[in-house]
């Protein structure tokens, strides 16, 4: 790649390609590593048997692939494969046999799951490889510059459109308007309940906050105007994913979303 769109206070292409591919790497490769050491509630007497699951797909060809694929043995290998391919994405960079790959293994992945494991953070996964899929094949056809483009601008109205329809959600909700779902949410967490004393129990700051969450999310489209607003957007995001990772458990949503912050830092800036 000879070509450089840098843009004062944003990242440049190619600072932003790499960005990416190492985000997703860390990302993927953090998933990959829970399936590893979930591979015992996945056998014939665990919990999640392809015996049980396995039973939704109606096609006979397709259900003995499928059979085949997620054998311990075989889903072994598939899972230190996409391993070693995540390695290679992020020392070496994308590749049209590589990306396909790792695509490739997310659906099969997905496919043994039924369609998701972890909701959200599954979906913006998704959305990231395809994002570098697009990327891969319109470069294959020598429009490499193009395919960037397309891939960064995919992953950014995907990922901004998630946070304005999660704030718009909310703000459509009475519950999250007066407050008491982040008090209902908070009391369920991992950390929860809530101590009696806890500020959150206090009607107007648990209202103050929800309402911070809800203008942030709803304004996220805004973070396009400048780079430096999209910096602001994403550290806030990060931070925002953090809590959620803190009180909820949920990690992936936190490297998932990531991954897509340097294609809405790029997309600022040419903006």
């Amino acid at each position: 790649m000879n070509w450089d769109m840098s843009v004062p206070y944003v990242l440049s292409t190619v600072d932003a390609i790499h960005a990416l591919e190492l985000l997703f790497a860390l990302s993927a490769g953090i998933q990959t590593l829970e399936y590893w050491r979930m591979r015992p509630a996945l056998q014939s007497r665990g919990l999640w048997t392809w015996q049980i699951q396995g039973q939704d797909i109606p096609h006979a060809v397709a259900r003995k692939f499928f059979d085949f694929l997620f054998t311990n043995t075989a889903l072994s290998v598939l899972l230190v494969a996409r391993f070693i391919s995540l390695i290679a994405l992020a020392l070496q960079g994308a590749n049209l046999p590589n990306v396909s790959f790792l695509f490739l293994s997310n659906i099969a992945v997905l496919i043994r799951w039924r369609g998701a494991f972890n909701g959200g953070s599954d979906f913006m996964t998704l959305v990231v490889l395809t994002g570098l899929m697009i990327s891969q094949w319109v470069g294959y056809f020598g429009y490499s510059e193009l395919g960037w483009q397309a891939c960064f601008w995919y992953i950014t109205i995907q990922s901004i459109t998630s946070y304005f329809v999660s704030g718009a959600v909310k703000l459509l909700r009475p519950e999250w308007r007066n407050g008491s779902a982040m008090t209902i949410f908070l009391n369920a967490a991992i950390h929860g309940p809530l101590s009696k004393t806890h500020p959150l129990h206090t009607p107007w700051l648990a209202a103050l906050g929800s309402w911070t969450f809800i203008l942030w999310e709803c304004a996220s489209p805004l973070a396009l105007l400048d780079g430096r607003l999209a910096l602001i957007f994403c550290a806030i995001a990060a931070f925002f994913h953090f809590l959620v990772f803190w009180f909820f458990g949920l990690n992936r949503f936190f490297w998932a979303w990531a991954a897509s912050f340097p294609a809405i830092v790029w997309c600022a800036g040419q903006l």
